[in-house]
C-alpha cells in the first residue's frame, strides 16, 4: 500500500500508541490479579470501539483468555522482574547496555516516519533504564556498523543497490530479516549517514561488522555526499523530501581478492582492506575499535586498546 512503513508486523506500533494514549499495561501490573483484569478490560473495550470506528471491524477477544494466557506466560519471566532502576543504580558491576534496530529508525531523530516507535539510538538509555543522564557521564560508547549498508522496510536509500551487486550483498551476507524473513535491501557504504549517527550517539568507536561479504568485489564504493538537484550536500538532511531525491557521490576503492572471514589478527588484513578501513576512520572521525569477521563469537580483531582489556573496567559502563 502507498505510503506504508514496512514494519515487522508484531504489534510494537500499536502498543505503543495504547501506551501514548494512556491504555498500556505494563509488567509491573501483572502482579496484582484483580487490578491486571480490570486494566485488560478496559484496554480490549478501548481496541474493539477502535476497530469499530475506524476500520469497521469486528474485534472479539475474551478477558479471561487474554488474562489467563499472559499471567501464564508472567510465571515464565516473574524471577526477572524488580525495579530496574534501582536495581542499576545500586549495582558495583561495570555495566553493558546493549541497543537494537539502528539510529536511523529512532522516532525523534531517525527518518521519520519510516522509523521504529521508540528511541532506538543512545537516546534511549535513559528512558529506557531509568537511570538519570549523568549517570552515563565517563561512559564509553560503541557503535556498531556493517562493512556495507542494509535497510529493512521502506523509506529512503540513497545507496541502494537495485542489481546484481546489490543481490550478491544480500546473498553473501544472508541480509534477511531475523523476524518477518524479509530480504533486506542493500548498499553501498553511507559515510554521510554513519557520520551522522556518530555525531548523534556521542560515539567512542565503531565495530565493523561483515568485513568479509566485500572479499572478492573488483571495486569497492563509499557514499561522502550527496547530490541533491543542483546541490551538493556534505551532511545528513533532516527533511525526508530532500533525502528522497538525494543521489550518492561516490569514492571507489579496488578491492581484495585475499580472504578476510575468520581472521582473528590484524596482521591478517589485507592491505586493501585495511586502506577501506582507514577511509572510514577519517572520514567519520571516530576509530574502528574492533571488526567482526565472522558470525563465530570469537573470529574478531581488536583494531584500538582503548575498549581492550583494563581500560574498559575504568569506566561504570562500557
Amino acid at each position: 500500500k502507498k505510503g506504508k512503513i514496512g514494519t515487522t508486523l508484531r504489534g510494537i506500533g500499536p502498543a505503543y500508541m495504547l501506551k501514548y494514549a494512556r491504555k498500556g499495561i505494563r509488567v509491573c501490573d501483572l502482579w496484582d490479579k484483580d487490578r491486571f483484569y480490570s486494566l485488560v478490560r478496559d484496554n480490549l473495550e478501548f481496541v474493539e470501539e477502535l476497530c469499530k470506528k475506524v476500520y469497521c471491524e469486528a474485534f472479539e477477544m475474551k478477558v479471561d483468555e487474554v488474562v489467563d494466557r499472559a499471567l501464564e506466560n508472567f510465571e515464565e519471566i516473574k524471577h526477572c522482574v524488580t525495579d530496574t532502576s534501582s536495581y542499576l543504580l545500586n549495582t558495583k558491576k561495570s555495566i553493558l547496555f546493549e541497543g537494537a534496530q539502528g539510529t536511523l529508525l529512532d522516532v525523534d531523530i531517525g527518518t521519520y516516519p519510516y522509523v521504529t516507535s521508540s528511541n532506538s539510538s543512545a537516546l534511549g538509555l535513559s528512558a529506557g533504564t531509568g537511570l538519570p543522564p549523568k549517570f552515563f557521564s565517563g561512559a564509553k560508547f560503541l557503535g556498531v556498523s556493517k562493512a556495507y549498508t542494509t535497510r529493512v522496510g521502506e523509506g529512503p536509500f540513497p545507496t541502494e543497490l537495485k542489481d546484481e551487486v546489490g543481490d550478491l550483498i544480500r546473498e553473501k551476507g544472508k541480509e534477511y530479516g531475523a523476524t518477518t524473513g524479509r530480504p533486506r535491501r542493500c548498499g553501498w557504504l553511507d559515510l554521510v549517514a554513519l557520520r551522522h549517527a556518530v555525531k548523534l550517539n556521542g560515539l567512542d568507536g565503531i565495530v565493523l561488522t561483515k568485513l568479509d561479504v566485500l572479499d572478492g568485489f573488483e571495486e569497492i564504493k563509499v557514499c561522502t555526499a550527496y547530490k541533491i538537484g543542483n546541490e551538493t550536500f556534505e551532511n545528513f538532511p533532516a527533511s525526508l523530501f530532500l533525502l528522497e531525491k538525494a543521489q550518492p557521490i561516490y569514492k571507489s576503492f579496488e578491492g581484495w581478492k585475499e580472504s578476510t572471514y575468520g581472521i582473528t589478527s590484524a596482521e591478517d588484513i589485507p592491505e586493501k582492506a585495511m586502506n577501506y578501513i582507514n577511509f572510514i576512520e577519517r572520514f567519520v572521525g571516530v576509530p574502528v575499535v574492533m571488526l567482526s569477521t565472522s558470525p563465530e563469537r570469537d573470529k574478531y580483531i581488536w583494531l584500538s586498546e582503548v575498549f581492550h582489556g583494563k581500560r574498559v573496567g575504568s569506566s561504570n559502563i562500557c
